[in-house]
């Protein structure tokens, strides 16, 4: 019998399926009526990334996406799951703003109506500050307390990772523990994504955009994910505290799996990832074997 895969979970991962979700694996531990300032923040989000929001465009960030966003989402309320299994549960408030900042973390790369040059993509480098200027400025909208800001954009801070999570001004230690589990969640869904090596060609084309220096070529995003790989580790590790291990409490208690399927996934791909650079014998496209668009990108789009 072949071991699950993660993609196998949810087999139709549209906003709609995981609110859905979310929800389910949120009622574990909280009362449904907590949910419902989430949920209208879920619809609101949307209609942001489908440029239905005034004075907004449409997401036209092809790696940093929707998608994206609601694998944020997902695995950011997984995550709580598990440490929650284990732990004290997190409060009800804190549990909701956690789930709230994993859907605003990257809202900073949506272009305002004005903004007619180029996409998103440019923002890379300040999208995190550009997010908290969105909850900041809409908060209103978002129905955000002062204090709800505060922890927000502390939250949202730890998925920067030029930031050291450690010196954030974190009141508890239960906050600090969740800015952990958003900041792990963030990569744990890019990384374990199962067109992962694919859409890397996004994200080379989106810091080509922003001017990040040191990728000259497509090649190059994946030849230093590899050093990446490693940073990831040690980060997941020495500023995250271990977070990503909250997932296989999950993954025991709700579908009687042993294994944590986000790092088994993650690992498959670096293994494959190998593979790739020893072989010289032809254009790396021709072993991404995931999406129909990934060799004609960026001249067809998906």
């Amino acid at each position: 019998m072949n071991p699950v895969q993660l993609s196998q979970l949810i087999t139709d991962p549209t906003p709609k399926t995981i609110i859905t979700e979310v929800k389910r694996i949120f009622s574990y531990h909280y009362p449904l009526e907590y949910f419902d300032k989430l949920n209208s923040n879920y619809l609101l989000v949307k209609k942001l990334f489908e440029g239905k929001f005034p004075g907004y465009k449409a997401c036209n960030t092809e790696y940093h996406d929707c998608a994206h966003t609601f694998d944020t989402l997902l695995t950011t309320n997984r995550l709580i799951d598990g440490y929650n299994i284990k732990n004290r549960p997190l409060p009800e408030s804190l549990a909701i703003m956690l789930l709230m900042s994993a859907l605003l973390h990257d809202t900073g790369y949506i272009q305002e109506d004005w903004d007619n040059e180029g996409t998103g993509g440019k923002y890379t480098a300040v999208h995190v500050e550009r997010s908290i200027q969105f909850l900041t400025r809409h908060h209103h909208d978002l129905k955000l307390t002062p204090d709800e800001i505060k922890i927000m954009s502390n939250l949202i801070l730890c998925t920067d990772l030029k930031v050291g999570v450690e010196t954030l001004p974190f009141s508890t230690h239960e906050e600090h523990s969740a800015g952990c589990i958003l900041g792990t969640a963030d990569l744990l869904c890019q990384m374990s994504d199962r067109a992962y090596l694919e859409k890397l060609l996004f994200l080379y084309y989106e810091f080509k955009e922003a001017g990040i220096e040191g990728y000259n070529t497509e090649f190059d995003i994946l030849r230093k994910t590899v050093g990446f790989y490693e940073f990831m580790k040690k980060r997941f590790s020495d500023s995250y505290l271990h977070a990503y291990d909250y997932a296989l409490p999950h993954f025991q208690e709700r579908y009687m799996i042993d294994h944590n399927l986000y790092t088994e996934a993650i690992d498959r791909h670096i293994d494959y990832l190998h593979k790739i650079l020893e072989d010289d014998t032809s254009n790396f496209r021709h072993k991404l074997r995931r999406g129909h668009w990934v060799h004609t990108y960026p001249h067809t789009r998906p």
